[in-house]
C-alpha cells in the first residue's frame, strides 16, 4: 500500500491539491496530513480531486477554527477525518502515529508502539529510522511543507507501506501563481 504524507499546507490550497492528485495518481490509496491546515475550507479540494482517497488530519500549531474543521470533516460527503492534535491508525498492516510536532514524534517513535511516526512543523524534509525500546527500527518521517512556506520547497513524501520506502516529490510553486492569474 502507498501513502502520501504531507503537512504545513498553511492555506496553499493550489499547492495541497497538486500535491494529492500526485500522489493518487502514483498509486497513494491513503493521505495523511500533518497539521497546519490553518482556515478548514482549505481541506475542501481534497474532496475535489479525481478518484479521492481518505485522508486523515490533524490541526498542529496553526489551527484556524477547529469548529469548523470539526464540521466540514463529519459532512458525509467528505473524504476528509480530523482526529484533533494526533492520530494513532493503522494503515497497510502497518500502526502510524501523526504529529505535528518533530520532538513529540521521536519520543513517539522510541517507544515501539508504532512502524510510521509522521510529523511535520519544521517545514524541513526529515527521513530518520530510530532504534526503539525494543530495539526495533521505527521510521520518523517529516515531508517539510506542502504549502512551500517561506523559502521551502514544497515537498510530500510517497510512502509504499510494504517495502517501508519514502519517496520525496516537490510541488512546482509555480502552480500557485498560474491558478490565481487564472481565476
Amino acid at each position: 500500500m502507498k501513502i502520501c504524507i504531507l503537512s504545513d499546507s498553511h492555506d496553499h490550497i493550489p499547492l495541497l491539491r497538486a500535491a494529492a492528485e500526485d500522489a493518487v495518481r502514483l498509486g497513494a490509496e491513503a493521505i495523511l496530513h500533518c497539521g497546519d491546515v490553518v482556515a478548514p475550507s482549505t481541506l475542501n479540494c481534497l474532496n475535489k480531486i479525481e478518484n479521492p482517497v481518505p485522508v486523515h488530519v490533524i490541526h498542529g500549531n496553526n489551527t484556524g477554527d477547529l469548529v469548523a474543521l470539526t464540521r466540514n470533516t463529519t459532512h458525509p460527503d467528505s473524504v476528509v477525518r480530523y482526529h484533533g492534535q494526533d492520530a494513532g491508525i493503522e494503515l497497510g498492516g502497518k500502526r502510524i502515529f501523526i504529529v505535528h510536532y518533530p520532538h513529540y514524534a521521536k519520543a513517539m517513535a522510541l517507544t515501539g508502539d508504532w512502524d510510521i511516526v509522521c510529523c511535520g512543523h519544521s517545514h524541513k524534509v526529515e527521513i530518520d529510522t530510530i532504534t526503539n525500546v525494543n530495539g526495533d527500527q521505527t521510521a520518523c518521517v517529516n515531508p517539510g511543507t506542502v504549502g512551500g512556506v517561506g523559502t521551502s520547497p514544497a515537498t510530500w513524501i510517497l510512502a509504499n507501506l510494504d517495502t517501508m520506502t519514502f519517496e520525496v516529490h516537490e510541488v512546482d510553486k509555480a502552480i500557485e501563481f498560474r491558478t490565481a492569474t487564472a481565476s
